[in-house]
């Protein structure tokens, strides 16, 4: 009788596994990026192609007051990352600050998140990879639960929309939400923050 219910249990387990790998796999591949409302600063975070410069047109156009680039090598400044990603920022120098301390997504929260306050700002648009966008939004709001998010995903030329016909990407999704499921549940267990 407990053989048959770890069984069940099992089963339930994996299949509930696989239908939240799905629903993770197709959301991130079909976000509606909100390009009207107007945040105080927009956040990029690094490790991702074309993040910073997606981060920079937004605050280019006017729909951020600052942009605070999270995550960015000790050794590299800003005029670094304009002349190797060819970033025009049409003089908005000022209004950029990069944060250098952070390692890692968490990371990235905590060190944003002392930013944002120091400086008063509640609402923000977060630009980093789509795959990362949804465990990005977890630790900043466990950092900072008043905090409003405006997610902007930034797709990559490498990652395929049809994730299950490349290994690399499936790879990647299947990584990204594991680590998705451990913040989760972690963060509502208090675990985080």
């Amino acid at each position: 009788m407990i053989k048959k219910t770890l069984l069940i249990l099992a089963f339930i387990a994996i299949l509930s596994w696989l239908i939240g790998f799905v629903v993770f796999a197709n959301r991130i591949n079909n976000y509606k990026i909100d390009n009207t409302t107007h945040t105080q600063a927009v956040v990029a975070l690094t490790g991702g192609r074309n993040r910073i410069a997606e981060a920079v047109k937004i605050l280019n156009s006017g729909q951020a007051d600052m942009l605070f680039i999270s995550g960015v090598n000790h050794h590299t400044s800003f005029d670094d990352i304009k002349k190797r990603q060819k970033i025009d920022t049409k003089s908005n120098d000022k209004k950029i600050i990069i944060g250098q301390k952070a390692k890692d997504t968490e990371g990235n929260a905590v060190e944003s998140t002392s930013w944002l306050k120091k400086n008063h700002i509640d609402s923000i648009r977060l630009v980093t990879s789509n795959y990362h966008v949804e465990r990005s939004i977890v630790e900043f709001k466990s950092q900072n639960p008043e905090l409003k998010i405006i997610p902007h995903p930034v797709y990559s030329e490498n990652i395929q929309k049809k994730w299950w016909t490349s290994w690399q990407t499936s790879s990647l999704i299947f990584s990204e939400y594991n680590k998705f499921l451990y913040v989760y549940i972690s963060s509502h267990l208090g675990l985080r923050g």
